[in-house]
């Protein structure tokens, strides 16, 4: 039989959890945290696949943002993001000095397989899946931002104002950290990232996406036959996502 205080800390866990899934604007059981949806609701997670990403630079326009907007769009975010939005994929114009060689290069989170990001989350809010895609907890993020300043690739943001609509599979949240999600809600149900889906609809045809761990795969292949790099490699941080003519 359970005492006043522990009847009193279950119902407060209860009330917590209902506020948590009402706020968020999508419908869980009280207690149930989206930690526990991805690691449960999907029996197909499973380390035997590692999702990742082929970005064939020379394919990708510079001042083309077509792969920006679908994100925006699929997921929610600010379509004419401020200096202090959230934004999950930016267009990075790089040059290289000795040759005066210059390419528009897409830059999101690079779901890597040692993500510093999650080592230094104090809360477990950040984690990567069995698959390797790396995520975020909103329901246990405290916006201590350490994975912010923990990422080389600058591919988190912190979310100031309070968020309004938004879309039932991309629960977002005032304080909290947030990135690139690969798409996952789409990812789990047999589909593409928006990105690679809007690229591929424009005619570019610029980003690749599939298992890296299967050596039959298209992005497998592709790896293999073309030069490919990570950036930062010498991190050792084996990110997922692969870049093509840098």
């Amino acid at each position: 039989m359970k005492t006043g205080t522990e009847q009193g800390l279950a119902g407060r866990r209860k009330f917590l959890g209902l506020a948590a899934a009402g706020m968020g604007g999508v419908l869980l059981a009280p207690g149930i945290h989206l930690i526990e949806i991805a690691q449960a609701a999907t029996p197909a997670v499973t380390g035997k696949v590692r999702w990742g990403l082929l970005i064939d630079t020379t394919k990708c326009a510079s001042g083309c943002s077509d792969c920006v907007s679908a994100c925006n769009t699929e997921n929610g975010l600010d379509p004419r993001p401020s200096p202090t939005s959230a934004q999950w994929i930016r267009k990075v114009e790089i040059k290289e000095i000795k040759t005066g060689r210059s390419a528009s290069v897409p830059v999101m989170c690079q779901h890597c397989a040692e993500p510093p990001c999650v080592d230094v989350c104090p809360t477990g809010a950040s984690f990567k899946r069995a698959d390797g895609i790396v995520l975020v907890d909103r329901h246990s993020c405290i916006g201590c931002r350490y994975c912010v300043m923990a990422c080389p690739y600058k591919a988190r943001s912190f979310v100031h104002e309070p968020v309004s609509d938004q879309k039932p599979d991309v629960p977002r949240g005032k304080g909290c950290v947030e990135g690139c999600t690969l798409c996952v809600h789409r990812v789990d149900k047999g589909g593409t990232p928006a990105c690679v889906e809007a690229c591929a609809k424009a005619g570019h045809h610029a980003m690749l996406f599939g298992d890296l761990n299967d050596p039959a795969s298209e992005i497998s292949q592709r790896i293999k036959a073309v030069a490919s790099s990570q950036l930062r490699a010498d991190l050792r941080l084996d990110p997922g996502v692969r870049y093509q003519g840098l």
